[in-house]
């Protein structure tokens, strides 16, 4: 567990030494922001769905560029050789970049619950999908996050662990919209597998444990995944 806060510590850190967290974090707000504001008085209601439906579909870029540079860039200057002649697990590596870029994307979204408060000057709304939409918000932060890990992994090349990454978790995301093309058979999986629709069910302000397991199994499938590329190099 040290090592793993030690790493998480370095990592975000070095997010906010650059200017990335910064410009990240600018952007995704200012964006956020501009869709949000620019359908507030067109529904005339007190509601965030518009900044909810649209923070998923940000999160596709924004994923994989937090973790582009995660293992990619370690791989590519050769320091992750360095850490295997540490007393630091694989896992422990991959844990603590993860947790770092988590971190970051919560952090970035904390200043969107400015337009909570501006919603709740306006009139009344209901805080059960305010909570279940930030809840979710963050989970599919953390799957998107937890692929975007495992693409780092697979190259030194950072555009090209971006592209890999989008290319994943844009799958996942268009699943549940693509199910009329599907035989039946298939539907039903292919729209389990979907993450917008276990977000779609949270963001509603309904906390089923399904959804709960979806995310936690998908997180944990990818960071093993990636930890067991990592250890590839030990035997390269």
């Amino acid at each position: 567990m040290e090592n793993i806060i030690t790493i998480f510590k370095k990592e975000l850190k070095s997010y906010f030494d650059s200017a990335m967290a910064y410009i990240i974090i600018v952007v995704f707000v200012g964006l956020l922001g501009w869709f949000f504001t620019s359908s507030l008085f067109l529904v005339n209601l007190a509601t965030l769905r518009s900044f909810f439906e649209t923070a998923p579909f940000l999160l596709l870029f924004f994923g994989p560029a937090i973790t582009m540079r995660l293992i990619s860039e370690e791989k590519k200057s050769g320091t992750i050789e360095l850490l295997a002649t540490k007393p630091i697990q694989d896992y422990e590596i991959i844990i603590g970049k993860f947790l770092s870029a988590w971190a970051l994307f919560v952090i970035a979204l904390l200043p969107t619950l400015i337009y909570y408060f501006t919603i709740t000057i306006l009139g009344d709304i209901e805080i059960g999908p305010v909570i279940g939409g930030y809840l979710g918000l963050i989970l599919v932060g953390a799957v998107f996050i937890a692929i975007g890990v495992f693409g780092s992994t697979l190259t030194e090349n950072q555009v090209v662990a971006f592209i890999i990454s989008f290319l994943f978790v844009f799958i996942l995301f268009i699943l549940d919209k693509i199910l009329m093309f599907a035989p039946g058979f298939l539907a039903s999986i292919l729209e389990y597998i979907s993450i917008d629709y276990h977000f779609s069910n949270i963001a509603r302000g309904v906390i089923d444990t399904r959804d709960l397991i979806y995310y936690i199994s998908a997180i944990v499938l990818m960071l093993y995944l990636s930890t067991v590329v990592i250890s590839k190099r030990r035997w390269a």
